[in-house]
């Protein structure tokens, strides 16, 4: 994954470009060059600390914490110059699709919502969330951004893949817009997780791998959202899972391990005994009775 990334392109298509960038800024090399081309959305993903963007038409200047973004439409090809303090290692994905596909995507003509939203990216109003604050990446967005950068699909499928993605990130930020209020911006990291979980139970998600994803110490995110919940993050996706199997469980055309499976549990056994635990008796048995 490491030497794809240095590669620089990850995907490209006739609509689409994919590019993660992964250098260490020095003396001889201090500065990245990114090119936007013409009549094209970027999206910007800053996956280092202290990274500084200066637009070389506009004169333009960001300096972003790590994992923030932007959603920026360029009319005409620009390019722009990113770097970091102290020469530390400069990491971004950039995500270029051209205007006719999300035009097209979008369709305009057939809402008046549709038209806003085509309208607040052609005006970068998805730059700013708050006080002129770059927003900063979901969970889903880090998720997203994983498999993208780790998908080994060809041709066909690895289109398809790119483009739900793609479509997938554009709807959260999106909602993260409709989500900002005058005085703070949502959601808070706990309710973050929890919708993250409510999402994502069925998989074999981990608090630390939660964590890394989103720049936080797993403790804080451990601790934040007992807080809030008074329930561990480990025990809500077992509780999450349970009601579930518990649902499924009546239909007897569904196969135990079937269940276990959709339950994000990849041995029977485990699941059975979390069942079993959960319910005072085997998943058989509560079918049977």
């Amino acid at each position: 994954m490491k030497d794809q990334s240095r590669k620089g392109l990850l995907f490209r298509s006739e609509d689409i470009k994919i590019i993660m960038q992964e250098e260490l800024c020095s003396e001889k090399f201090p500065k990245s060059r990114m090119i936007e081309e013409r009549s094209s959305f970027n999206l910007i993903f800053l996956l280092s600390p202290n990274i500084h963007l200066e637009a070389q038409d506009s004169g333009t200047s960001f300096l972003f914490k790590k994992n923030q973004y932007i959603l920026h439409y360029s009319p005409q090809e620009s390019t722009a110059e990113l770097w970091t303090e102290n020469h530390e290692i400069l990491k971004y994905l950039q995500i270029q699709v051209n205007y006719q596909y999300i035009f097209n995507l979008i369709n305009p003509g057939s809402t008046k919502e549709s038209i806003d939203i085509l309208e607040n990216m052609m005006n970068n109003n998805y730059i700013f969330l708050h006080k002129e604050t770059p927003p900063s990446m979901t969970v889903e967005m880090h998720m997203i951004l994983k498999e993208i950068v780790s998908n080994s699909k060809k041709g066909v499928m690895q289109k398809l893949l790119v483009e739900a993605k793609i479509i997938k990130l554009l709807i959260l930020i999106f909602e993260q817009f409709d989500e900002k209020t005058t005085d703070e911006i949502l959601p808070k990291t706990a309710s973050m997780i929890k919708k993250f979980v409510d999402e994502n139970f069925h998989k074999n998600i981990k608090v630390e791998e939660i964590g890394k994803l989103i720049g936080i110490n797993q403790n804080s995110i451990r601790k934040e959202f007992k807080a809030q919940y008074h329930t561990t993050i480990t025990d809500y996706i077992s509780e999450l899972r349970m009601l579930k199997a518990k649902k499924m469980i009546i239909n007897k055309e569904i196969m135990i391990k079937e269940i276990a499976i959709e339950c994000g549990y990849e041995y029977v056994q485990n699941f059975t005994r979390a069942f079993k635990k959960k319910f005072g008796l085997s998943p058989e048995k509560l079918r049977n009775e």
